[in-house]
């Protein structure tokens, strides 16, 4: 079990890291912390829609994994013996 558990531990830290960046590279909507950064500014030199839809999909599938990963974690700390 310490095994899984570590390896679920890596897991957990990758897909967070990487959850961080996926948010951080969406384009703005407008109004909020992206702005801030000259997100407003570049409104029309943003992403085409097909590189935003992938990088909404990687987004969910990272936190498909992330959400399975802690949750696994959960699971083994509730029935460790």
């Amino acid at each position: 079990m310490d095994i899984l558990r570590i390896a679920l531990q890596v897991t957990m830290v990758i897909t967070s890291g990487l959850m961080v960046l996926t948010i951080l590279m969406h384009k703005g909507k407008g109004g909020g912390l992206s702005d801030m950064f000259g997100g407003g500014l570049t409104s029309s030199a943003g992403s085409s829609g097909v590189a935003e839809r992938n990088l909404n999909r990687i987004t969910i599938g990272i936190a498909v994994v992330w959400v399975l990963s802690i949750s696994l974690l959960g699971l083994i700390q509730k029935f460790d013996v």
